[in-house]
C-alpha cells in the first residue's frame, strides 16, 4: 500500500484536475459507485485507484476528482470496509455509496 496524506487541498500543487483516471485490471462483473471525499486532482485519483485496485476481485477502477465519484467493477460485491480501508491508505475518506 502506498504512504499518503492529503490535508484536505490539493496532494501536489504541479497537477490541475482533469480526466478521470482509470484502472483496468481485467474483466466485467458488478460496477458499485463510491462517494470520497478530498480528491483535488488526477494525482488523487491515481492514488485512490491504485489503492482500490489492490482489492481481491477488483477488475477495473475509474475515480473521478471533481465529482468525487469512483465506481469500481469487481468479480462480486465488495466489503465496503475494505473499500474504506484502501481509501484511507490512500489518505482520503469514504463517505459512502451511491
Amino acid at each position: 500500500m502506498t504512504d499518503q496524506t492529503n490535508s484536505g487541498s490539493s496532494c501536489c500543487g504541479s497537477c490541475g484536475t482533469g480526466a478521470a483516471t482509470d484502472v483496468q485490471v481485467h474483466g466485467v462483473g458488478v460496477t458499485t459507485t463510491y462517494e470520497v471525499s478530498g480528491m483535488t486532482c488526477g494525482h488523487c485519483e491515481t492514488a485512490v485507484s491504485k489503492e482500490i485496485s489492490a482489492l481481491d476481485g477488483v477488475t477495473a477502477v475509474t475515480a473521478v476528482a471533481e465529482t468525487g465519484e469512483v465506481k469500481v467493477t469487481s468479480t462480486a460485491p465488495l466489503d465496503q470496509e475494505a473499500v474504506r480501508a484502501a481509501v484511507d491508505e490512500a489518505g482520503y475518506e469514504l463517505v459512502g455509496r451511491d
